[in-house]
């Protein structure tokens, strides 16, 4: 007997993407976005819907089923300009599946990151995860309740998205080669990232082929005031080039350079990772490409898939960088400055 509504009591959007033989986010464009979709597709999902006596409101839909049609997306620092990219594509491809996207912020902290997930967790229906600080435990454990596609983190049997950082490292390392270079710097990031453990990697196998030596620089949390502090540690490495975990970083080394009135790249070479900022900076910088972008068009492409029970095309979804030459690489001195 139906409702006082007129919808039958546990009546579901799955229910009707069942009976139509179509997905759920048709279902849901066909009461929220029609003009997504054929005339011929609209009239047979409503039908459906009215015999099963759906109504596809979203508040009594969320009531009754628990389906708010929202999703979060969590990311380590909003304010890094490799994020707003991944973040708005992301939201852009979640919209086409009729779904919000709440965004969390963890300050580069797992244990804020844990409380923003147990806070969103009631009110979304899954989860992207962009370079989660959360141990392989935790995620698991979150990945167990609901779907969770990660971003940046490589854990076996989660749909991830993961991008290549070691093609463009590798160029930027032989580039410098090229250039005479033979003492490298790498300003590293986060311990606990996995883009910067896949960098490290990358950055010190091809020097150790190509018979280069390489200093690490613990930076910490990849700042401009980092960057920028970190520059004593680099003139005394010896080093007449480095690399840094990103742009942000990299701005912070050109500032710190500029003021020891060390000139790049005439006195020092400079390589910064993402391209985010660096047609921004004077000189322009050399960048290795990021793909937030893509990664975060992929990301959600992974979670609606999951949300549907589609089984994903793919766990797992690599996007490749290359080295982006501008000016902040040339020659090597000839003496360190």
């Amino acid at each position: 007997m139906a409702s006082r509504a007129g919808r039958a009591p546990g009546v579901t959007i799955g229910d009707v993407a069942s009976a139509a033989q179509v997905s759920r986010s048709t279902v849901s464009r066909a009461f929220t976005r029609p003009q997504l979709l054929s005339q011929e597709t609209v009239e047979h999902v409503r039908a459906v819907a009215v015999r099963l006596g759906y109504v596809g409101n979203q508040a009594a839909r969320a009531l009754s089923t628990g389906r708010f049609g929202n999703i979060a997306v969590v990311v380590p620092d909003i304010a890094n300009p490799f994020f707003p990219p991944l973040v708005r594509s992301l939201q852009l491809a979640a919209e086409t599946a009729d779904l919000a996207v709440f965004l969390g912020d963890s300050d580069e902290s797992a244990e804020r990151e844990a409380k923003l997930i147990a806070r969103l967790a009631p009110q979304v229906e899954g989860f992207v995860l962009a370079s989660p600080r959360l141990s392989e435990a935790l995620i698991r454990e979150l990945a167990a309740t609901r779907p969770v596609v990660l971003v940046n983190r490589d854990l076996e049997g989660i749909p991830r998205v993961l991008i290549d950082s070691s093609g463009g490292m590798t160029e930027a390392v032989l580039l410098l080669k090229k250039l005479g270079h033979k003492r490298l710097a790498y300003l590293a990031g986060p311990r606990d990232s996995w883009s910067d453990q896949q960098r490290r990697e990358a950055l010190t196998q091809t020097s150790a082929k190509a018979g280069l030596t390489v200093e690490i620089v613990e930076v910490g949390r990849p700042t401009y005031a980092a960057g920028r502090d970190s520059v004593s540690a680099v003139v005394r490495s010896g080093a007449t080039a480095a690399i840094a975990f990103d742009d942000v970083v990299s701005q912070g080394v050109l500032a710190g350079l500029e003021v020891r009135g060390i000139s790049v790249p005439a006195d020092f070479s400079l390589v910064g990772c993402d391209d985010t900022l660096a047609a921004l900076t004077t000189p322009a910088l050399t960048s290795v490409s990021a793909g937030a972008a893509t990664a975060g068009t992929a990301a959600a492409k992974l979670l609606v898939d999951l949300m549907e029970g589609t089984e994903p095309s793919t766990e797992c979804v690599t996007i490749a960088t290359h080295l982006v030459t501008r000016a902040t690489t040339a020659a090597a001195p000839k003496s360190t400055p």
